[in-house]
């Protein structure tokens, strides 16, 4: 069978969804977010691309800091909902309980199993979007999200997004080990 170009738009590859937490006019905001990406090790950074006509954009910019909340699959519907509507329109600050880590902007969302604070580190300026880098200065998790005191993604229960079809799916069995299932295959 051969292969077909079916456009720029057809990339199928789940990405996590998350809540991107900052700070809008002095009042915490959230906003749905998809485009999350590990970046680097040492020193921990995360990218994350967010419109620059987004609220969230102008508050990451005015005080270089956030967070991202990975919510459960008990909460999609406002995990939509704060991708819905703006946050130049809509309050969302009491949306969720929250709390904060070492950073002041960074509202992590109590509900969310896995909050990660972010200072930024460095943009990079698109047509649409900015893509911010943010150095992870905290991991929040409650130890019930945890085995062996790491997250535990079966007691996490996040979920992924998927375009261009616009839909969340659970995550799902575990089919290997990285870094060992390969090792096999060395010669």
């Amino acid at each position: 069978m051969e292969k077909i170009n079916i456009g720029s738009q057809g990339f199928p590859i789940p990405m996590p969804m998350a809540i991107l937490g900052t700070h809008h006019n002095g009042s915490p905001n959230y906003m749905a977010l998809a485009w999350v990406a590990r970046m680097n090790f040492k020193p921990p950074l995360l990218g994350i691309a967010v419109n620059n006509k987004h609220a969230s954009n102008t508050a990451i910019r005015e005080t270089k800091e956030f967070s991202v909340n990975f919510p459960s699959t008990e909460m999609v519907k406002v995990s939509d909902y704060v991708g819905l509507v703006s946050g130049k329109r809509t309050d969302k600050s009491e949306l969720f309980d929250r709390c904060y880590g070492e950073l002041k902007a960074a509202p992590l969302i109590k509900e969310c199993p896995l909050s990660l604070e972010c200072k930024l580190y460095d943009t990079v300026e698109m047509a649409t979007n900015t893509f911010f880098v943010g150095e992870i200065v905290g991991t929040w998790c409650e130890e019930r999200f945890m085995t062996d005191g790491v997250p535990d993604i079966e007691k996490i229960k996040p979920f992924v997004l998927t375009m261009p079809d616009s839909r969340y799916w659970e995550i799902g069995r575990c089919i290997g080990h990285a870094w060992q299932d390969g090792k096999g295959l060395k010669s």
